[in-house]
């Protein structure tokens, strides 16, 4: 074929050099559009808005009022539901998540091992997963803990008298831990494809070596495993500190504010008291309490977690 013969389509001429035209990083704003009126409308200018907010006092009803710092001096010096929803929400974090991530770990151990069946196995395990966040749970968790729920009834098989499970400040906040726990399937599936990703070789040297299961669990799996137990030691954290629909539909923050999440009271200041300013300024809070326990996860994980590159450049 003659060289003038060639065809180069979409090719202009500037200053003298030929420039495609599908080169032009128009096209990838072009593609890039959805994903970034996404980022500004539903995220960038609702987080904007609740920071001007959070220094007004505004209703809904009536034009934001500047008050400068007083919602957060108010919030921190002298709102005492702010100090017993952040405890109550300290404690779910603290006793759910830890909790959460072993239960779903072991889980993960039992049905990595390839028998019969258990791609049916760990579809049966995960499913509570997809709907453990929804009003008819909640209101099923509700009626499992009530006084005349399955526990008690369950109880009484063995002449054991039961109680309110929700309806007890002592018990209440753990029927919500229990709860979050059940909903370990999303960790437990992240869990499983760590699993799958240690090498089966360090596992029979390590037999070779005399080393039990014991042994090999604490020296061989959860240092491999460590990064990804970062990551849903951090998932985990920031999703218990948000929690709102199990404590606002089992048991709507009582009795005696011993489920009184931070979310919900903000929800209340928002929607039952109409003041925005305020809990928008709540809502800022959350995000510094959220970002504070975030960083000092990443602080220490330098300790405790375990980098395969890391290791190959200490021994180079």
């Amino acid at each position: 074929m003659k060289t003038s013969e060639l065809h180069i389509p979409n090719v202009q001429m500037k200053s003298g050099k030929k420039i495609k035209r599908w080169e032009t990083p128009y096209i990838g704003y072009l593609f890039m559009a959805p994903w970034l009126i996404g980022l500004f409308v539903f995220i960038l200018w609702p987080m904007g808005s609740s920071l001007y907010y959070s220094f007004t006092d505004f209703s809904l009803l009536d034009e934001p009022t500047n008050v400068g710092m007083d919602n957060y001096k108010q919030i921190v010096l002298e709102d005492d539901k702010f100090l017993q929803s952040l405890k109550v929400t300290l404690q779910f974090v603290v006793f759910s998540v830890p909790l959460k991530l072993i239960f779903a770990l072991l889980v993960a151990m039992l049905l990595r091992k390839e028998i019969k069946g258990m791609s049916y196995y760990r579809t049966l395990i995960y499913f509570p997963s997809l709907i453990g966040t929804s009003i008819a749970v909640s209101i099923l968790w509700r009626q499992i803990f009530g006084q005349d729920g399955f526990i008690n009834h369950f109880l009484s098989y063995f002449n054991i008298s039961g109680k309110s499970w929700i309806g007890d400040p002592d018990s209440a906040l753990w029927t919500l831990i229990i709860l979050a726990v059940w909903q370990f399937g999303s960790t437990m599936i992240i869990f499983l494809a760590g699993l799958k990703q240690i090498p089966t070789d360090l596992y029979e040297a390590s037999s070779v070596d005399g080393a039990t299961k014991f042994r090999q669990f604490f020296s061989i799996t959860l240092p491999m495993l460590s990064p990804i137990l970062l990551f849903n030691l951090v998932l985990a954290t920031i999703q218990s500190f948000q929690m709102f629909t199990q404590a606002f539909i089992i048991t709507k923050g009582g009795p005696a504010n011993s489920t009184y999440m931070y979310a919900l009271y903000l929800y209340e200041r928002a929607f039952d008291q109409l003041q925005m300013g305020y809990a928008s300024a709540l809502a800022w809070i959350l995000l510094i309490v959220i970002g504070a326990a975030t960083a000092l996860i990443f602080a220490s994980s330098r300790y405790w977690v375990f980098y395969e590159s890391e290791t190959g450049r200490k021994q180079k």
